[in-house]
């Protein structure tokens, strides 16, 4: 009896209950998941790809410790969120680019969605989304070019994406094969989609993701697809052509401007699907991939209050 007088409630601010995961650990994890990609899009497009990317890259943490230092904010590049970034565009961008739009896009990306609005946790958008759409319209000439395959067993010569070759109503001359492996024209990082799922399956194992975003992506745009066109040839093509897999796996998968609820990333995933699909047939873009994720990023919030769970006694306004 005297023991359990003794006994006393300790009130605390949540989290009651931690996982032991680090922010650094996370993004750590996803630059491990992207090393497929990026080495294979290194092999298919050569070495100015990694010049690419590593361009992006060191602007990036350049820009976030420069706006740190000006605005006296604490350095936060530890955490690696910055080198994420820099390597989601630079992986989103054609081998062909002109280095410095990708330091552009990359600065665009660290200060204006990123930094000006509080830092990471409180960007209403992806970053590396949002500087890609940026550079979409700025630079639509060298975002739209053709980077040159750089493997002797392929034709060599720079020619129409994919994309490009579907929406005039042509299936593209690569095989299925050929998608699957990422011989293709592309950006970098999102031709191979082989690697772009061996990436998927470790954040799986790892739980750094579920698979409710990405699996209702991709099959949403399958499925529709193959509706619409009833080739199921075409159907395969439009998921491996372009930045679905990418976009699915890496950046509609984002903690910050994605939902948390199960069902608010079902929704999610088949928003982007929806409107990737629209964007792709009916709007003067081949690809809608960056589009569609942006804008399901401004309607996240609204999906987390429709799906949240209500908790116990209390009403829903």
């Amino acid at each position: 009896m005297e023991q359990n007088q003794e006994r006393k409630f300790i009130v605390s601010a949540s989290p009651h209950v931690r996982c032991g995961r680090t922010t650094r650990g996370i993004m750590g994890d996803v630059i491990i998941a992207l090393i497929p990609a990026l080495a294979a899009g290194c092999f298919i497009f050569g070495p100015r790809a990694l010049a690419v990317v590593a361009a992006c890259i060191s602007s990036a943490v350049l820009a976030e410790i420069i706006f740190n230092v000006i605005c006296k904010r604490p350095h936060t590049i530890d955490d690696l969120s910055a080198v994420v970034t820099g390597l989601l565009l630079g992986m989103n961008l054609p081998a062909s680019i002109p280095v410095w739009q990708a330091v552009i896009g990359s600065v665009f990306a660290i200060v204006a969605v990123k930094c000006l609005f509080g830092g990471l946790g409180k960007n209403f958008a992806n970053p590396a989304i949002t500087a890609r759409i940026m550079m979409l319209l700025s630079f639509p000439s060298a975002m739209g070019a053709a980077a040159k395959v750089q493997i002797a067993s392929v034709d060599a010569t720079a020619s129409a994406t994919p994309l490009s070759i579907m929406a005039s109503g042509e299936l593209p001359s690569q095989s299925l094969l050929d998608m699957l492996l990422g011989l293709r024209s592309g950006a970098l990082g999102e031709t191979c989609v082989a690697a772009l799922l061996l990436g998927f399956i470790y954040l799986l194992i790892r739980r750094v993701i579920t698979w409710h975003t990405p699996v209702m992506f991709i099959g949403g745009v399958f499925l529709m697809s193959w509706l619409m066109s009833g080739s199921l040839e075409l159907a395969l093509c439009q998921v491996m052509a372009g930045g679905v897999f990418i976009g699915a796996i890496f950046m509609a998968t984002d903690y910050v401007t994605t939902p948390t609820t199960a069902w608010g990333k079902v929704i999610f995933g088949l928003g982007c699907a929806v409107l990737t699909v629209v964007i792709r047939k009916w709007s003067a873009y081949p690809e809608g991939v960056s589009f569609s994720i942006l804008l399901m990023n401004i309607l996240t919030p609204y999906i987390e209050k429709a799906t949240i769970k209500t908790p116990l006694g209390e009403v829903r306004a």
